[in-house]
């Protein structure tokens, strides 16, 4: 009686907690309006996002005419952390999530929470293979907002998505700001690329800002600025920009990451700090998605 007395409180305590969040956000969402700033890191607020991007989001979707309000986002992992629960849980928009941990969307299946909304879960290791079906199965249509995060092969999984049929409104991407800006490159394309196994630094991952621009410019986006943290590219398409919503070069708007996340060689945190990130992964190859060779970083 008293364990389950004990876990009844906790999920009151977790339940309270959230409430609470969800209502800040609310109000800081609310506050924006007040807001002048052509800069979208301005705008920025936390609540479920691991960086500021909940606010980014919020002023994204309340400056911009988007058709469908449904969202689609990769390598959420167990949805605690996230650029689209907020939208969920705030806008009640309408979501697809996948990730490569069946244990990690069973535990979002599981939420109390769940039922209350329209989002769909998928276990899956995405791959540029499988992803069109992937989106098939969501069955979305001028989407207005696709996330890719997966700490890999993402510019290719990018490269593989029918755009025609989705047609995202927003496209959110994490690029690897140790690849400088620069440089149009990604990690070369492994299928089962794993970003501890790729390199021990957990440095060696993704696409540089400036790939993913070239992508996004030939499908229509434009580039509208990173958040603070340096590691989420916001592109809009373009017949969407508006007095509020602008566009920036990559040059006015990269932001170069400050967060030390890289490892020793035993998996433990070593914070490495500024250009000795770049120094330690120097040499290894990428892709550079412009000419289509094979370079050193």
């Amino acid at each position: 009686m008293i364990s389950r007395l004990k876990r009844m409180y906790a999920n009151f305590q977790h339940n309270n907690v959230e409430t609470q969040l969800l209502a800040t956000g609310t109000l800081l969402s609310n506050q924006q309006k007040f807001i002048n700033s052509d800069d979208i890191g301005d705008y920025e607020f936390k609540i479920f996002s691991q960086y500021g991007d909940d606010g980014i989001i919020q002023f994204l979707v309340n400056n911009l005419t988007i058709q469908n309000k449904t969202f689609i986002e990769f390598g959420v992992e167990n949805y605690q952390e996230s650029n689209t629960r907020f939208l969920l849980m705030n806008n009640n928009w309408s979501g697809f999530i996948m990730d490569g941990s069946e244990a990690a969307m069973e535990s979002v299946r599981k939420r109390n929470w769940f039922y209350k909304y329209d989002l769909r879960t998928k276990a899956i290791f995405i791959t540029r293979d499988n992803i069109k079906s992937c989106i098939n199965e969501a069955g979305y249509k001028d989407l207005g907002l696709l996330h890719v995060d997966l700490d890999g092969n993402d510019y290719y999984i990018l490269e593989s998505i029918d755009f025609s049929a989705l047609n995202p409104s927003i496209l959110i991407v994490e690029y690897n700001a140790v690849f400088g800006n620069e440089r149009p490159i990604s990690v070369p394309y492994d299928p089962e690329f794993y970003r501890t196994k790729a390199h021990y630094s957990n440095l060696y991952f993704g696409a540089s800002l400036p790939a993913f621009h070239h992508f996004a410019t030939q499908k229509g986006y434009v580039f509208v600025g990173a958040n603070k943290a340096g590691n989420n590219g916001y592109f809009i398409r373009k017949d969407l920009l508006n007095e509020k919503v602008k566009s920036k070069t990559i040059a006015e708007g990269f932001i170069q990451s400050t967060f030390r996340e890289s490892r020793d060689q035993h998996g433990t945190l070593s914070f490495l700090r500024g250009n000795a990130r770049y120094e330690l992964i120097k040499g290894l190859p990428v892709w550079n998605v412009v000419t289509q060779q094979l370079e050193k970083l």
